[in-house]
């Protein structure tokens, strides 16, 4: 095992909520990066997350699904809101791709159209994109304290690493590695940090990527820690398997005992 101690974090719900700049930053990408003849963006829709945007985001794993749930909000004919929903994540993956079908979308270049946002944002109004981002900061404290240990830290993301890094920077934090989307999966992640580091921990909102990685042989023995502040479905803190532990704010200076 190697002497060098690594401990791993989750960025978007664990970190930072993003939740502001996840509906800006979508109705952006429609307003001005993909070709979307039938949505037009009211300026006012900027001004408040709608609740179901809010209430679907525990499912949401990759950034292009964003897009889908804003667009389904906002389109004029049958739109999404807290009354339908249910009917929508009953079959959640499958409404997606059945969007992306009708309009013949491709994941991939949602994404990019995502990314085209944030990158016009932070070149053209940071201050106010940063603004959107709100730090937990008892989580910043805790990285601040486990480096004093000597403890690496990782940043391990669905959001692209380019904007991970600005945030992160804006906070002060330096963290040793970041992992955006564009470096493959959680699991892939950390069973190569695995071979290098021993982890001592990680902290994660979705439940169902602390499952993959205790199921994964090369990273069973990861402490996995699910971040009760983050965004989860109810059902998400019941009955944890695995030994993954349901973690609270308030109880991060324990695990300063590791």
């Amino acid at each position: 095992m190697s002497s060098q101690k690594l401990f791993l974090f989750d960025f978007d719900g664990v970190i930072v909520d993003g939740m502001d700049e996840y509906w800006h930053s979508s109705l952006l990408a429609f307003d001005k990066f993909l070709n979307c003849p039938n949505i037009l963006i009211d300026q006012n829709l900027y001004n408040k997350v709608p609740n179901t945007f809010i209430e679907i985001r525990p499912w949401i794993k990759y950034g292009w699904e964003m897009l889908i749930i804003a667009h389904q909000i906002i389109k004029k004919e049958g739109p999404l809101n807290s009354q339908n929903k249910s009917d929508f994540l009953k079959k959640y993956h499958q409404n997606c791709h059945k969007v992306l079908l009708d309009n013949s979308w491709v994941a991939e270049d949602l994404q990019k159209s995502l990314d085209e946002a944030r990158k016009y944002q932070i070149d053209k109004d940071f201050d106010n994109w940063i603004k959107l981002h709100r730090p937990f900061y008892e989580v910043i404290d805790f990285i601040d304290k486990i480096k004093k240990k000597k403890i690496k830290t990782g940043i391990i993301t669905t959001k692209g690493k380019i904007f991970t890094s600005e945030i992160l920077k804006n906070l002060n934090i330096l963290p040793e590695l970041i992992f955006g989307y564009e470096s493959g999966t959680k699991v892939e992640i950390t069973s190569m940090l695995s071979r290098k580091y021993e982890i001592m921990g990680f902290i994660e909102d979705r439940r169902n990527t602390l499952i993959d990685i205790k199921q994964n042989p090369v990273t069973n023995n990861i402490p996995c820690y699910l971040a009760d502040w983050g965004y989860l479905k109810h059902i998400d803190r019941l009955n944890l398997p695995y030994e993954i532990k349901l973690l609270k704010l308030k109880s991060l200076e324990e695990l300063l005992a590791i």
